[in-house]
Parts: structure tokens; C-alpha cells; sequence
């Protein structure tokens, strides 16, 4: 049972990460295009709520998303019980979670 509501997280994960993905490479494809300096990027990011809440969204369905995924390859490939497996599972999520919204603050606080 758990495997299967495993499953559905992770495609529930892709659905929520594929608009995402695609916001974010149209900020990069228009922030390259219109010459945008580092420190432009960060001057319209900072203090900005929106760009807090969309990247902080993608980040955490993007660490759930990971770490099922590397949970499933690691079962196959090697074969080991549930308990390391759900510790390397939580270990993956909550370190792309700490790095991924650490980053996020970062470049969104003010």
C-alpha cells in the first residue's frame, strides 16, 4: 500500500512541478534575452511574495518528486530493507529541502 501512494505522489508531484518547470524557463529565457544583470534579477525578486511562493512551491514538490525517485531506483538497483530505504527517502527530501528554500530566501527576502 505504501508503494502505490508512493506512486501517486510522485506523479501528483510532476503535475504540480510541470507548469513549474516551464515558468521558470521562461523567466530564465526572458531574463537572459533582456540582458538582466544578477544584481536586476535580485532587485525584482527581493521582497517579492510571489517569487517566494512559486519557487518555494517547485522546490518542495521538486524535493518530494527527488527523493521518491531516487527511493525507487535505489530499491531496484540494490535491493535493501524499508528502513534505510524511508531513512535515505527522508535524508534526500529534507536536505533538498533545507538547500532548496535556504536559497529561496535568500534570493526572495528582503
Amino acid at each position: 500500500m505504501l508503494d502505490m501512494r508512493l506512486y501517486m505522489l510522485q506523479r501528483l508531484s510532476a503535475l504540480v512541478m510541470a507548469p513549474l518547470v516551464f515558468g521558470h524557463i521562461a523567466v530564465m529565457i526572458y531574463a537572459i534575452g533582456g540582458g538582466l544583470s544578477a544584481a536586476e534579477v535580485l532587485g525584482r525578486t527581493q521582497g517579492s511574495v510571489g517569487w517566494m511562493l512559486f519557487y518555494g512551491t517547485f522546490v518542495v514538490v521538486v524535493s518530494i518528486h527527488a527523493a521518491i525517485g531516487l527511493r525507487v531506483v535505489l530499491a531496484e538497483t540494490i535491493r535493501i530493507g524499508r528502513l534505510p530505504l524511508a531513512l535515505f527517502s527522508w535524508a534526500v527530501c529534507l536536505g533538498l529541502l533545507y538547500m532548496g528554500l535556504s536559497a529561496v530566501h535568500a534570493v526572495t527576502a528582503s
